[in-house]
Parts: C-alpha cells; sequence; structure tokens
C-alpha cells in the first residue's frame, strides 16, 4: 500500500509537471487520450512564453525538472535517432547530467563502510568538496599514501532506491504507450526503459567500471593514441573506485589546443583511428565518448595524444555482428549496395524473405546522395543512421549495442570535425579498416586460433561417432521431434484471459487518471493543488486505482 501511494503521488507530481511545459501534445498522439483537448475549454494551459516553445525544448526542460533519473533517460534516448524525431533528438542532447552534490562527510562514511578502514588510513589526503557532481556519483580529489594522485568516484547514497521507483514508473507509462500509442508497436518504448535500465544499473556498480577501464588499458598498453587511467584495485568496492589522476585539455576547447600548438588535423585523423581500432580490433569500445569524457595530453603538442574518461557504458559486439558490420562497412567505402542488402539479410538483420533488389535499391537511394557530397562531408554515423531508418520498412530487427556503435561514431566523427573540419572520414577509415581485418583474419591469426580450438576439438573426438550413429537413426526412424514445454502454453493461455481483464481497467484507468491530472496540474500554486477541483482529485484516485489493479491482474 505505501508503494503504491508513493508510485501514485510521484505519477501525480510527473503529471503536474508535463502540464505545465504543455506536453500534452505526446499523450494526445493516441486515440485514447484525443478526449483531453475537452478540457482545453475549462482549463488555462500555462504561460505562454513556455507555450511558445519548441516541444523538444519543452520536453528537455519537464525532464530537468522531473530530476537525473530522467534527465539521464533523456540522454539515452538522444542516441536513439534511427527512432526518435532530429528535433526532439538534438534539444535531450542538450541535457547536462549536472545535479547538486551531495555532502562530503556522506562520501566519507560510504568510502569508510566499503572499505572497512578510516579515510585517514587509506589516503594521505582526501578533500571533502567534490571535483565533480552527476546523478550516479560524484568525484572527490585524494592522494594514496605513497603521494599518488587520485580520484574517487562515491555512488550517490539512496540512488539504487530512487532509480527502482522512477523505473518502474517509466515502465508503466512505456506499457500503456506501446498498447495505446499508434507507432507504439514500431518505436517499441517498453525497450527504452529496459535499454536505460540496463545502462544506468550497470554505471551503479563501480567495480564494473573499473574493470571496462582495466580492459581497455590492456588493449592500449604502450599506446601513443590512447591512455587509459591507471585503476587501484585495493580501493575498489561496488560503491567506490579509485583511479589515477590524470590532467590535459578538454577537446571541446579547440582554442586551447591550437594555442598549446597541437596538429589539430593529425589529432582528427587519430581519434577515428582510434575508434576503429577498438571496434574492429579489439571489439571492445567506449560507448560515452561525448566531449566531457576526453582530455587531450599536450606535454608533447605535435604528438598530442587522447585520455578517455568515465567508464561507465562500454560495449562489444556479438562475434556475427561484428563481422557483418565490419562487411557492411566495406561494402559502403566500396558503394557496393547490392552487398550491403544481401548481408542485412545473411545477418538476419531483416526477415530472410526480403526482396534483396528492393532493399539493395533503398539502400542506394540513401547511399548515393551522401557520396555525392564532398568526402569530408560525408558522414558514416549519418549513413549508418539512414541505413537503419530505412531497414526499418523492411521490419529491422537490430540490438542495442549497434545503436551504441551508430552514436559512438556520430560522436567521434563530430569531435573530430569539429578540430579539424576538412577531415576526409573516408580516406582514414577505410585503409584503417582494410589494416586490421588482414592482420585479424591473416594467417598467423588463423594459425593462433587453431592452436587456441585444437585441443578442445581433440578431446570431444572420441565421442563424435557415437553421437552422429544416435542422430541418424533418429532421424531415419522418424523420431527427430521438437517439444514446446506445456508450462510456456499454460502461461501464454493465462497470459490471454488477464488481458481481456486488464484491457478495460487500463483504458477506463488511464483516461480518468490523465484527465484528473490534467486539471490539478495547470496553475501556479503548490504542485498537488494546481488548478484542482474535487472532480479532478476524485478522478486521479479512481484512475490510478484501476491502473493499479489492472497491473495486479
Amino acid at each position: 500500500m505505501i508503494h503504491s501511494l508513493r508510485q501514485f503521488t510521484r505519477m501525480l507530481k510527473i503529471s503536474a509537471i508535463l502540464s505545465r511545459y504543455r506536453l500534452d501534445e505526446f499523450l494526445e498522439a493516441t486515440h485514447l487520450y484525443r478526449p483531453m483537448r475537452l478540457l482545453r475549454v475549462f482549463a488555462p494551459w500555462g504561460k505562454t512564453d513556455i507555450a511558445d516553445k519548441p516541444r523538444g525544448e519543452r520536453l528537455r526542460l519537464a525532464l530537468n525538472e522531473m530530476g537525473p533519473i530522467y534527465v539521464k533517460f533523456g540522454q539515452i534516448i538522444s542516441t536513439r535517432r534511427d527512432l526518435v524525431a532530429p528535433d526532439i533528438a538534438d534539444e535531450l542532447a542538450l541535457l547536462q547530467d549536472q545535479v547538486p552534490p551531495f555532502p562530503g562527510h556522506e562520501a566519507r562514511s560510504i568510502i569508510e563502510n566499503a572499505l572497512n578502514q578510516p579515510v585517514e588510513d587509506l589516503f594521505g589526503s582526501f578533500d571533502l568538496s567534490p571535483l565533480a557532481s552527476a546523478s550516479i556519483a560524484q568525484v572527490h580529489a585524494a592522494t594514496l599514501p605513497d603521494g599518488s594522485e587520485v580520484v574517487v568516484k562515491v555512488v550517490r547514497p539512496g540512488i539504487n532506491r530512487l532509480i527502482r521507483r522512477d523505473i518502474d514508473l517509466l515502465m508503466a507509462v512505456a506499457r500503456l504507450a506501446e498498447k495505446y500509442w499508434e507507432g507504439g508497436s514500431r518505436v517499441k518504448p517498453t525497450e527504452f526503459v529496459r535499454e536505460f535500465e540496463t545502462f544506468i544499473f550497470d554505471e551503479l556498480d563501480m567495480t564494473r567500471e573499473g574493470a571496462n577501464a582495466s580492459a581497455l588499458r590492456a588493449n592500449f598498453e604502450g599506446s601513443k593514441e590512447l591512455y587509459i587511467p591507471e585503476i587501484y584495485w585495493p580501493y575498489c568496492k561496488e560503491q567506490v573506485l579509485v583511479m589515477e589522476r590524470v590532467s590535459g585539455i578538454p577537446i571541446s576547447d579547440v582554442k586551447g589546443l591550437k594555442d598549446a600548438g597541437v596538429n589539430l588535423e593529425r589529432l582528427a585523423e587519430m581519434g577515428i583511428r582510434v575508434f576503429y581500432t577498438q571496434v574492429f580490433r579489439d571489439n571492445l569500445f567506449h560507448a560515452d565518448m561525448h566531449p566531457g569524457n576526453i582530455l587531450v595530453d599536450v606535454s608533447d603538442p605535435e604528438n598530442a595524444s587522447y585520455i578517455a574518461l568515465d567508464f561507465g557504458i562500454v560495449a562489444s559486439l556479438t562475434p556475427l555482428d561484428l563481422y557483418y558490420i565490419s562487411e557492411n562497412f566495406q561494402a559502403l567505402f566500396n558503394r557496393d549496395y547490392f552487398r550491403v542488402a544481401q548481408l542485412h539479410i545473411d545477418a538476419g538483420w531483416v526477415p530472410h524473405d526480403t526482396r534483396v533488389d528492393e532493399l539493395e535499391a533503398s539502400v542506394r537511394a540513401v547511399g548515393e546522395p551522401s557520396f555525392a557530397r564532398p568526402l569530408n562531408e560525408v558522414s558514416f554515423g549519418n549513413l549508418m543512421l539512414k541505413l537503419f531508418q530505412v531497414a526499418y520498412r523492411f521490419k529491422l530487427d537490430i540490438q542495442p549495442q549497434l545503436i551504441m556503435l551508430q552514436k559512438t561514431l556520430l560522436n567521434i566523427e563530430g569531435l573530430g570535425r569539429d578540430l579539424y573540419p576538412e577531415l576526409d572520414v573516408l580516406a582514414v577509415s577505410k585503409p584503417e579498416l582494410e589494416r586490421i581485418l588482414r592482420e585479424k583474419h591473416g594467417i598467423d591469426q588463423a594459425a593462433k586460433d587453431l592452436r587456441e580450438r585444437l585441443p578442445g576439438w581433440l578431446s570431444k573426438a572420441p565421442e563424435m561417432p557415437g553421437l552422429l550413429h544416435d542422430y541418424l537413426k533418429l532421424a531415419t526412424e522418424g523420431k527427430l521431434i521438437s517439444k514446446t514445454d506445456p508450462r510456456e502454453l499454460a502461461r501464454i493461455q493465462a497470459e490471454q484471459r488477464a488481458a481481456s481483464r486488464r484491457i478495460v481497467r487500463v483504458v477506463s484507468g488511464a483516461a480518468l487518471f490523465f484527465s484528473g491530472a490534467t486539471m490539478a496540474g495547470l496553475e501556479v500554486g503548490p504542485w498537488f493543488f494546481y488548478g484542482g477541483s474535487a472532480a479532478g482529485l476524485v478522478s486521479m484516485v479512481v484512475g490510478a486505482w484501476l491502473l493499479i489493479q489492472a497491473n495486479r491482474d
């Protein structure tokens, strides 16, 4: 009951915020909520300065007011340009994950509880004032007993509970949108929420972030192009991460880089090479490469190198997806659109009965206009985005990791062109990818793979004749059958029966709740009584009760 009441209260507050920022249009896009338009006759619609702002800006401002979890959710949505309208994606990309810090003594307590030692024994010095604060954690400067300078990243107290509360609420709204919004089956808002849930809970685990950093550091050990700070594992727990403190010029400070004498053309080209190395050589790439996470080491300006920060989001692809992506890139570089279309079918990204000639024509319609532009304006990140959008018409089924890859490529290309506007991405990308694949699939690598796999194959060899005999015998006797788990059939039947009960409660409850919330959430004053009337409050209570009952069915 307490949990339901808190969720209900949170829904009321969020509804009030959505109403104040005139975001009713997102709800009215569905048949279910169109009757809400009638309420405009009875209720004012907020301040005109908000009403006149574009919808993307209003959504960004509303998410900022809802709190840090919704800010983070908006950032994730902004990466899904394959599904989200460009004006919304552009605005949400501007969300700044800046939140007030929590007290330094709380950070100190979390560290001491996690590591079972006083801060004075753990560190030579520890600054209670944070260097930076974000929605998930904040960072403090410190030194180790040997004098090494480090930063200590501490997870916000109570953040797990707050995240779970808001994710449950986001999922409830997403399920409604997916069922009753006209575009819900294509956009799949519940997948947005699940993707967000995965990323944000991964970011809560500092040992996971440390492992990401250590793996990337090992891949670039001795590299003169990318530096990954060292992780001090004896000081790391799930809520605490201690990492080498590094310094450099932010990559967004182009003037500072010029003043330092950095060769910007070389730096831009190197960024493209680092991306291809992470993806196609190592199959492990930093998937959050925005300007705030990249510094430039200018100690040797002519040979400046990158420093990466914040390893909460690091991604990899399945071996098959990695193969098909590399082949797709090569086909695009060579403008072989038939090959691109065939690869999409072979990979299972589109149904196998897709007509390859129709898909090829659609791919060509995207590719040729891009290559007709000057080479220094060709963006393969945008080209991937357009291909995904084309493939959705052919029932594309693609994994979130590929979207992260596309988003990262867009970021890297954008950073490169900010540094050096004349950057020819194709001239850098094509030979780099070809070099990596030659090394990866060459004779030496094949021999190494064979040596590693041969012992396992040999250990299974004695079983093979018996297994083959049993299989052929069953096939000859017609006994090769597949079975369906009766429990799964029973579950499906139960869900179908429950659906008929839920639909009436969901439709009625949602209509009553949001209609009441609209009337109760528009005027200036304490949020719960904004323009509220007895009828509006009763409508919200009855609607919320119906939604809770539908959720329990």
